[in-house]
């Protein structure tokens, strides 16, 4: 599968992720989803955030021009929300899964799916 068909057929099809991107760590994007356009320089900095987190507590998560408010986050999960829009983000071996989910979506719902998704990346030695 390419990384788009991970995008459209496991993310997007889910129905609990509206908007997703895949980039390399060095922010590179691989895959997207239509209309979402997530810059190198966001994508960059994310994959930063992984590491210093205090980057993202200060400034937040900036997704394709908007900037959600960091909530929480590891070595390998960010999650961050505006309004009524999460973020859910994973750091696999070579790559970070980034998705949107909006109400009436819940978190969990979002996790699980990219949660999956990046575990199967990670075991492929993505």
């Amino acid at each position: 599968m390419s990384c788009q068909d991970y995008v459209d057929k496991q993310l997007l099809a889910s129905r609990c992720v509206t908007k997703a991107a895949i980039a390399g760590h060095d922010g590179n994007l691989w895959a997207k989803s239509e209309g979402f356009e997530v810059s190198k320089e966001e994508l960059t900095k994310l994959v930063q955030g992984f590491e210093e987190q205090d980057i993202l507590t200060s400034s937040g998560v900036t997704l394709a021009g908007n900037r959600y408010i960091y909530l929480s986050g590891t070595d390998r999960v960010i999650r961050a929300k505006l309004g009524k829009v999460g973020v859910h983000c994973m750091k696999t071996t070579q790559a970070v899964v980034v998705s949107l989910y909006e109400d009436p979506i819940q978190p969990q719902q979002a996790a699980s799916v990219v949660e999956k998704l990046g575990d199967y990346l990670v075991s492929c030695g993505y």
